[in-house]
């Protein structure tokens, strides 16, 4: 049972920096840091796995299925943002063309 109240601390208390450190992001910053920290998440989840070979009560398999799926979710979600991200660099100019040549043909 100390055990359970030591583990528990622990993850409230983690749960409360995470939310601390993260509110402190200004949110133009938000979106490059999210990209970064999916190599995080996906040391988490490896970690996730490494607990769940020794987990043994019902508990420990409630928390480890929403350490995996909260984790799973931010490595997806860090990777369509990454994504779309990216693609707002991209370059258009292919689009450009088409647009001069439509121009050039119709005058």
């Amino acid at each position: 049972m100390p055990s359970l109240v030591i583990a528990l601390t622990l993850f409230i208390l983690a749960l409360l920096i995470g939310v601390e450190v993260i509110g402190k992001v200004p949110a133009t910053l938000h979106t490059p840091l999210m990209s970064g920290a999916n190599s995080i998440h996906g040391i988490i989840i490896v970690g996730v796995v490494i607990v769940a070979a020794h987990a043994h009560s019902p508990l420990a398999y409630v928390f480890i299925f929403l350490a995996a799926v909260l984790g799973t979710m931010n490595v997806v979600g860090g990777y369509v943002v990454t994504d779309r991200m990216l693609e707002m660099f991209k370059s258009s100019k292919g689009e450009k063309n088409e647009e001069k040549t439509q121009d050039k043909e119709g005058k």
